[in-house]
């Protein structure tokens, strides 16, 4: 398949923001538009460019992000990023070069955990710093819940997370339940505030680079001086901000690091790797069903992977 022409994804991606999970029928009934239209780009894009994900707020269920950059010899990048993409708890790993050299990750930890990090990211790397993230703007919510779900909820996060319009029938077929059932779960993690809603995501395939700056104080210009890109701001409490943009690599990076540089005091290069962004995805394929107990009595060790 040919490059994406970007009016025609954007304009899915519009679609999808607002009927997440509807039918095609539904869809085009609703927004006026041609079924089969709307059809040939879903089928153009979807998977391919563009797909839509469950999103959680993680701190209901006991999680905290963390951001982490290690220094990784080179020769030993690849490696190191397959037996961290192992590790459940690490929700995505990357090359990345700048302030460290070596790779960055985004972990998940169980509060209760979270003295055990040094402990787990030391296997890794003997060089390394990490921050926890919060969301922009910041609540001040610093309560964290725990797990006290079955474990076929993990399960059925993991479905929602790989892909949120998988039919409900084929959800009840691999969960060995009812359609009923199902929708039942999928209320009751509405309910209990852990599914938040659903987001349509361009895949890496599209950005394939970033670049991650961290300053000690946000100058909100930068959000509108580079609204053109796809770009993430989060809170480090007590630390500062992390701030990311996400370009393809048919820009000029040079260019890019001299613009972002005046808005952060550490900046680094991300790079969405072919290969890492198969690790992660199959990582993400189970993710959240490896680190529960298979009794769903909590979850499993950070340092068990």
């Amino acid at each position: 398949m040919g490059e994406p022409v970007m009016e025609e994804l954007e304009f899915l991606v519009e679609i999808l923001v607002r009927h997440p999970t509807d039918s095609l029928k539904k869809i085009a009934e609703e927004e006026g538009i041609d079924y089969y239209r709307l059809k040939r780009l879903y089928d153009k894009y979807y998977g391919k460019y563009i797909s839509v994900s469950a999103v959680y707020n993680i701190r209901i269920i006991g999680l905290r992000s963390y951001l982490a950059f290690l220094s990784v010899p080179s020769d030993s990048i690849l490696e190191t990023g397959y037996r961290m993409a192992q590790n459940p708890f690490v929700a995505y790993v990357n090359p990345a070069f700048g302030f460290k050299n070596g790779l960055s990750a985004v972990l998940h930890i169980p509060d209760d955990q979270k003295d055990r990090i040094d402990e787990m990211l030391s296997k890794y790397s003997d060089d390394y710093e990490y921050y926890e993230v919060r969301a922009y703007p910041y609540s001040g919510d610093d309560n964290f819940g725990e797990w006290n779900l079955s474990y076929d909820y993990a399960v059925l996060m993991d479905i929602l997370n790989i892909d949120a319009r998988t039919p409900i029938t084929k959800i009840a077929q691999r969960l060995g339940k009812t359609r009923p059932t199902v929708k039942f779960m999928i209320n009751r993690l509405k309910s209990m505030g852990i599914l938040v809603g659903f987001d349509p995501a361009l895949e890496n395939n599209i950005h394939d680079r970033s670049v991650l700056g961290i300053t000690e104080t946000l100058d909100e210009s930068v959000l509108e001086r580079f609204k053109e890109y796809e770009i993430v701001v989060g809170v480090l409490p007590g630390r500062g901000y992390v701030i990311e943009w996400f370009f393809s690599s048919k820009e000029d990076l040079g260019t890019k690091i001299l613009e972002f540089s005046n808005y952060v005091e550490k900046l680094l290069i991300e790079y969405f790797d072919p290969t890492f962004k198969e690790l992660n995805d199959k990582n993400g394929m189970t993710r959240y069903s490896r680190r529960i107990k298979k009794d769903g009595s909590g979850y499993r060790s950070i340092l068990d992977f």
